[in-house]
């Protein structure tokens, strides 16, 4: 009975060439690790779980809000005010309670998610923040695990496949800008999110379906950032020949732009973009050891984040004395962003090890 629940269900995919039985098993035994339960996790986590994606984690601090109920049509008004992870998870089993589901209501930690990265077959980056898509691409990078990341502002959006043997978001986006909008400043169109976040659900499927080999050489070895309005990527050589064969082509090593405005998309591969020699990594503020020099740069929070923590604006690091033989620079803000440029341009002036925080809303 069971088996003839589960051939109806998933019937209209697995009689796709690309999917069939074998590709439907391959779903069923798979992991995918979702951080961020909003905008983009939203159609995300309903397309990863109506195609029978076996194991789905949700990893998500935030709690519902009604300015999310437009682009987030997964939540109901009895939702608001408690945990997005668990509201998802319990509206996901309505949907298929035939999958695993695992909410964590908790934020993405730098210290923990290497073993949830190591755990997953597959980790999409829904979490929209600068800190929290390049600590996944960092981890990912280094477990070989593939990363689907995307992004959506306004009325564009963009989403990638990353790492398990293509380039990181490191690599795409090696200059950032020195501010980024948000949704809560720049607002964003409810169908800009759900198409970004189901091309995002289609990459990591298309992932799933076939075997993982790098884009740019040798499965499983890398060759040789971030969401938000005004990233530049690094492009890749062009679409090699074997990328055109039939079927589901790997998503690995290539991006998706979509321009709501003008209705225009675009898609290129990034192969051959060659990773940072010297990354800035995030660290979790439990991390941080004695010695540290701790510097919180949020110029709009009325304290810094601990007691032996420096309170001071981006402007005053150029002219502030770095002590020659300190251990470690920690550099801490909200989203990531002011850290990783103030961390850049002391890199200039200091040779020091230098680490970034981006902490959690109050």
């Amino acid at each position: 009975m069971a088996e003839g629940l589960r051939m109806n269900r998933y019937a209209r995919q697995e009689i796709l060439p690309e999917v069939g039985a074998d590709g439907q098993a391959k779903l069923a035994a798979a992991h995918a690790l979702v951080v961020g339960a909003g905008g983009l996790g939203v159609p995300v986590l309903q397309y990863l779980a109506g195609a029978g994606v076996g194991r789905i984690t949700i990893i998500d601090g935030d709690l519902v809000e009604e300015s999310n109920l437009h682009r987030q049509p997964l939540y109901r008004m009895n939702h608001i005010g408690q945990p997005k992870a668990t509201c998802a998870a319990e509206m996901l089993r309505s949907i298929n309670p035939q999958i695993e589901i695992t909410p964590r209501v908790e934020w993405l930690d730098p210290e923990t998610i290497s073993g949830d990265v190591a755990d997953a077959s597959i980790v999409l980056d829904c979490a929209d923040t600068f800190a929290a898509s390049i600590t996944l691409s960092d981890a990912c990078l280094a477990t070989n695990t593939p990363l689907i990341s995307a992004s959506a502002l306004g009325l564009s959006g963009y989403v990638g496949g990353f790492c398990g043997g293509a380039p990181s978001l490191r690599a795409v986006f090696p200059d950032l800008p020195t501010s980024a909008a948000t949704c809560a400043t720049a607002g964003v169109m409810g169908p800009v999110v759900a198409v970004i976040g189901a091309a995002q659900a289609q990459m990591a499927l298309a992932v799933l379906l076939q075997p993982i080999e790098s884009p740019g050489g040798t499965a499983g070895h890398p060759p040789a950032a971030p969401p938000g309005g005004g990233f530049t990527p690094t492009r890749g050589r062009g679409l090699p020949s074997e990328h055109e064969s039939e079927g589901l082509a790997n998503p690995l090593g290539q991006l998706f732009t979509l321009d709501a405005r003008t209705w225009r998309t675009s898609t290129f591969r990034f192969d051959s973009a060659p990773e940072p020699d010297t990354p800035l990594p995030f660290i979790a503020p439990a991390q941080i050891v004695p010695g540290d020099m701790i510097i919180d740069l949020r110029s709009e929070a009325p304290r810094p984040f601990r007691p032996d923590a420096m309170h001071i604006d981006t402007t005053m690091l150029a002219n502030l004395p770095i002590p020659p033989h300190a251990p470690r620079v920690v550099l801490a803000c909200r989203t990531g962003l002011r850290a990783q440029n103030a961390g850049q341009s002391l890199q200039s002036r200091w040779p020091g090890d230098i680490a970034l925080i981006s902490l959690p809303p109050e």
